[in-house]
């Protein structure tokens, strides 16, 4: 069985309509494979009525965001001939975000979301900013969002802002990679701002989009670090000859965990004609042994052992967070919301962002697990009174003149510390805020920036131990005797990092092996 590493190309166009949902293989085509979408003419139909009936309904009403003012100002009427003014006051005066730039990947992801959640018609906004989004996303036109601002509740106020700042013709936006001015832009790609009439401010900024979008990234490359976390351990149990049982079938089968049993079969798959892993019924069972010690060891550390245990609860933690955030994506986190079908407008508080922000938390105990494992194994690697199979470091140059991989696991090291600190709850560190109206807040996108950071660590890390294991089988020449599937990456990743057996700066081939991981997708046998 082949291993498949590729960037899928997809030319058909994706159209978004406001009553189907969106896959997360809907959502990879748009976001990573760059596929165009379409609204289709039901859907801004659905749009346009939804805003023509909320123009009317909110005649001689109070409708919060509409007439009223915000948060805790919101027991003030606002006059008829200021109501526009009222939503650009919001926009601008909420577009003070701070901090490093969230790039374009992210807000591609959080323009996709919002533009989900609006497209759905629940709250009354207008069309042309349906279609301006859609434009943006299509032309891959970015604005400018600073990651700190957010409390998580009603929404990703401050970073959305931004957003609608872009969408009214301001702000800034990054168009291949250089940041321009949203006006100049607009001109050169004959775009027009949104119309704001109603509450097209408090509809673009009130919602869950920007924790959503980055969690959506998150959890795509969070299944793509665990792959090439089981390819190193694949490859690792190949360099030690281990035991075909630790990942049987049937051991695995007794511990009623899909993500165990997922974990065990895909190892089974990967492994299943490699002449490097050892069936223990050849080795201790079929012999008459009488020796009181034995130089092999009876079974593995458990960094190489317990792969199933360790990776299969991380599995099931990425696809119950996947579920959970498509769910949010597929969601409407606006307030208030417009109801065609009961001709009526619903307050509440759709915009807390509770159900990301949690399943960031986890998703970051999840990852960080993944780069501890990393560790680990390259601790054992790169000590010979472990694997007993290696020199120091595995150092393919002259020991002691030579130093081989002894720098590196000081990055590794340093970098899993701080996942490990960086994997403490954002969920429960909540803080009032907005004069107390605010008064308990998810941290939401907190939190999945946060796993966003821990994510992008654990790709340096993994980087730094897949460079030992390849130094490891060319030191013990055994490339001919892998499996089909671990033979095939190691060549591929071979050609990213070469061997190397004198001493030389290494931060460049790690940073260029960790793009590497982090771009490219690998799928395994299941």
């Amino acid at each position: 069985m082949q291993i498949t590493i590729l960037f899928i190309k997809i030319s058909i166009l994706k159209i978004i309509n406001y009553i189907k949902n969106i896959s997360i293989l809907d959502i990879e085509s748009i976001l990573i494979n760059n596929e165009k979408i379409e609204i289709d003419s039901e859907s801004m139909d659905y749009v346009g009525s939804s805003y023509n009936f909320l123009v009317e309904f909110s005649k001689n009403k109070i409708i919060y965001g509409i007439n009223t003012g915000f948060g805790p100002m919101a027991q003030y009427k606002i006059d008829t001939k200021d109501l526009k003014e009222l939503q650009y006051n919001l926009i601008r005066s909420h577009a003070a975000g701070a901090g490093e730039k969230i790039p374009d990947l992210y807000v591609k992801a959080v323009m996709l979301v919002r533009l989900r959640a609006i497209v759905q018609g629940k709250s009354g906004i207008h069309p042309s900013c349906v279609k301006l989004l859609q434009e943006l996303i299509n032309k891959n036109i970015y604005p400018h969002i600073p990651e700190h601002g957010g409390v998580g509740a009603s929404g990703d106020l401050v970073q959305l802002s931004h957003l609608a700042l872009v969408l009214i013709g301001e702000g800034e936006v990054t168009y291949n990679g250089k940041l321009y001015q949203s006006k100049e832009i607009f001109e050169q790609k004959k775009l027009k701002p949104i119309t704001v009439n109603l509450r097209e401010g408090i509809s673009l900024i009130n919602g869950t989009s920007v924790m959503t979008g980055i969690g959506l990234i998150n959890i795509i490359k969070a299944k793509q670090l665990l792959n090439w976390s089981l390819v190193a351990s694949a490859m690792l149990n190949e360099i030690v000859e281990s035991f075909d049982d630790h990942f049987s079938f049937e051991l695995n089968k007794i511990k009623k965990h899909t993500g165990q049993q997922y974990i065990a079969k895909v190892l089974n798959n990967i492994l299943k004609d490699s002449r490097l892993i050892t069936r223990r019924v050849d080795h201790f069972y079929n012999n008459n042994i009488e020796d009181r010690f034995f130089k092999r060891k009876v079974q593995e550390y458990y960094s190489l052992r317990c792969l199933p245990q360790i990776l299969g609860a991380v599995h099931d933690t990425i696809i119950h967070a996947e579920k959970v955030v498509v769910d949010e994506t597929n969601s409407v986190s606006d307030n208030p919301i417009v109801d065609l079908e009961t001709e009526n407008v619903y307050h509440g508080g759709n915009f807390h962002g509770d159900y990301v922000s949690l399943e960031m938390d986890k998703l970051k105990l999840a990852t960080t697990r993944i780069s501890m494992l990393a560790e680990r194994q390259l601790a054992f690697l790169m000590n010979p009174r472990l694997n007993e199979k290696l020199p120091p470091f595995v150092n393919l140059g002259k020991l002691g003149l030579n130093l081989g991989m002894q720098g590196v696991q000081f990055t590794a090291t340093s970098t899993v510390a701080e996942n490990q600190t960086l994997s403490n709850s954002m969920y429960v560190h909540s803080i009032t805020t907005n004069n107390d109206n605010q008064d308990i807040v998810s941290m939401g996108t907190n939190s999945a920036l946060l796993s966003k950071k821990v994510i992008d660590n654990a790709f340096q890390v993994q980087a730094i131990q897949i460079i030992a294991i390849l130094q490891a089988i060319d030191y013990l020449k055994i490339k001919d005797k892998m499996s089909s599937i671990t033979s095939n990456i190691y060549n591929s990743l071979r050609k990213i990092v070469p061997v190397f057996v004198e001493d030389s700066p290494k931060y460049k081939e790690i940073e260029r092996l960790s793009n590497y991981l982090f771009e490219t997708k690998i799928e395994l046998p299941k």
